[in-house]
């Protein structure tokens, strides 16, 4: 596993090391030790998998609140996805910039998110399958999120918007803190 930081201070993009031969190919997808090498002191608790039929569905931009900020490690299993994350964490150098990367089922790229950051992505393709592994256990009571278009970010969607959950449009404008 190879780790390329992101523009965004934590934020990692994660290539995988294939091992190929005429079968496929087999590849690394999390080792502990790895992640601890780099700083990362993380033991992921739940395993998610978010499947979207159509091109155009935006899911985000969430996040949760103390005691549980949560890590996530995301990646695009079928299909590919435009990944937006957004630094939330005032005392950060990037706080309140975002970050896009495209995750799909050709390089097998993962983005490691570290607490603090809300994240978010649009199918670029029908039919993508997204797996995110995360660092702590998800708690409704502190599920938070900032609406997609929020004119504080002004983050560039590669699509227009073709389906977005009525929570993912309900939230308010974020309110920056410094």
């Amino acid at each position: 596993m190879k780790f390329v930081e992101s523009p965004l201070a934590g934020a990692y993009i994660i290539d995988k090391e294939k091992h190929t031969d005429d079968r496929g190919f087999f590849a690394r997808t999390y080792c502990h030790n790895t992640f601890r090498e780099i700083g990362i002191e993380n033991t992921f608790v739940q395993s998610n998998i978010s499947f979207n039929q159509r091109k155009g569905t935006l899911r985000g931009m969430h996040y949760q609140a103390e005691p549980y900020a949560e890590s996530k490690v995301v990646s695009c299993y079928a299909g590919e996805i435009y990944d937006v994350i957004i630094d939330l964490r005032p005392e950060s150098d990037t706080y309140c910039e975002w970050f896009g990367i495209i995750l799909n089922d050709r390089d097998y790229r993962s983005l490691y998110i570290p607490p603090g950051f809300a994240h978010g992505f649009q199918t670029l393709k029908d039919s993508c399958l997204i797996h995110y592994q995360m660092g702590t256990f998800y708690s409704p009571a502190h599920a938070r999120g900032i609406r997609w278009d929020d004119p504080l970010f002004e983050i560039s969607w590669p699509l227009a918007v073709t389906s977005v959950s009525e929570k993912d449009q309900s939230y308010p404008d974020y309110i920056k803190y410094r």
